[in-house]
């Protein structure tokens, strides 16, 4: 086995739940494509089990169809389209790429029937879905033939996921950016545990941005992971340049989880975030915070480049963003830290506990 190929780690046993026990069999997938053993990849039919994630005001045609030529999953983030546009970005999406794709509902959008009507019509064969009850719409969308991908924050809904059906799901910790579970799990704990609980293929999220972290969120036993913030600064992504560049000047500790009662949400702290605290130590009602977040806050900061007053959603790991770059650069950037920390833990004694070596899950 090449200990370096991301697609042939390890098959994990235990007497319990969880791990791959087998290959599954691999859909049709272009020529170019390898077999594959690894089932997220397999799953979607791409080169490699990386998902990017399908992110409100930063994720249109132009990155999907970006990281997919790359040969990772590239995913539309609807949740920030009327669907019409929605529409639009498909069929872009389509004319730019023939690789798989993906598209991101949330299940409490407002426009949710339209949008599922416009998913089946257009064709598109991968879904993910996220906040809210799998089970509303993954019989439907399963009839169709369509893959169902749901994001969950917990074991509980990870089970919940396995019982409607879903083909996959998508374990994301909270140092995730944007939205997030009240749990407050992390990923280096909430991977393992869901690992146990459900048989289905496992994609890690959350804190995801770099190839070392790729190399530990599969150490931990996930099959493939999903990367947000770091295609945020993309340069195919469709946030206002000044919000990338934001992102790039982050350090530790400038994000942080706020607006619990409403939804919970990472942003990075600014004059929007000030007006949350002086609300909260003014011991602010849930409605007098419905009325400081107001409407659009999201779109005004993210897609239209207000600093101060926009909802600015990106996730912990922008502390070790530095740079804006093509979406294909970026993935080869992840898969080459990726082969250079699988091999480190191999042959590096200072990675090795007594006289054994790391070699087990990696060669």
């Amino acid at each position: 086995m090449n200990p370096l190929d991301i697609n042939k780690l390890p098959t994990f046993r235990q007497a319990g739940r969880g791990y791959l026990r087998a290959p599954c069999p691999m859909p049709s997938t272009p020529a170019s494509m390898p077999r594959t053993t690894n089932r997220v990849a397999a799953l979607f039919g791409v080169r490699y089990p990386i998902v990017q994630a399908g992110m409100i005001w930063c994720a249109g045609w132009r990155l999907a169809s970006a990281v997919s030529n790359a040969g990772g999953l590239g995913v539309i983030g609807s949740g920030s389209m009327y669907p019409e546009v929605l529409r639009e970005h498909i069929r872009k999406c389509k004319a730019a790429t023939d690789r798989p794709f993906a598209v991101n509902v949330p299940m409490l959008y407002p426009n949710i029937e339209e949008h599922m009507a416009i998913l089946i019509e257009e064709g598109v064969r991968i879904v993910f879905t996220s906040a809210g009850n799998p089970a509303t719409w993954t019989g439907r969308l399963k009839e169709r033939g369509i893959t169902v991908v749901h994001v969950v924050s917990s074991v509980k809904f990870a089970r919940k996921a396995e019982e409607a059906g879903v083909d996959a799901v998508v374990a994301e910790g909270f140092e995730a950016g944007g939205h997030n579970g009240r749990e407050e799990t992390t990923t280096l704990v909430l991977i393992p545990l869901v690992r146990d609980a459900v048989e289905l293929p496992l994609i890690a999220a959350g804190g995801i941005g770099d190839g070392r972290a790729i190399l530990a969120a599969m150490a931990l036993g996930a099959e493939g992971v999903q990367v947000g913030s770091r295609f945020v600064c993309a340069e195919e992504s469709s946030a206002h340049p000044a919000f990338k560049k934001a992102v790039t000047e982050t350090t530790e500790g400038s994000t942080v989880l706020t607006l619990k009662e409403l939804a919970p949400v990472r942003l990075i702290k600014n004059g929007f975030y000030a007006q949350v605290q002086e609300a909260y130590q003014r011991g602010a009602s849930v409605d007098e915070l419905k009325s400081v977040l107001g409407r659009a806050r999201a779109k005004r900061g993210m897609f239209e480049g207000d600093l101060e007053e926009g909802e600015l959603e990106i996730g912990q790991v922008s502390a070790g963003i530095r740079d804006i770059k093509p979406a294909a650069a970026i993935l080869e950037r992840l898969l080459s830290e990726y082969q250079e920390a699988a091999e480190r833990v191999r042959v590096d004694g200072r990675y090795h506990i007594g006289d054994r070596a790391a070699t087990s899950g990696l060669g």
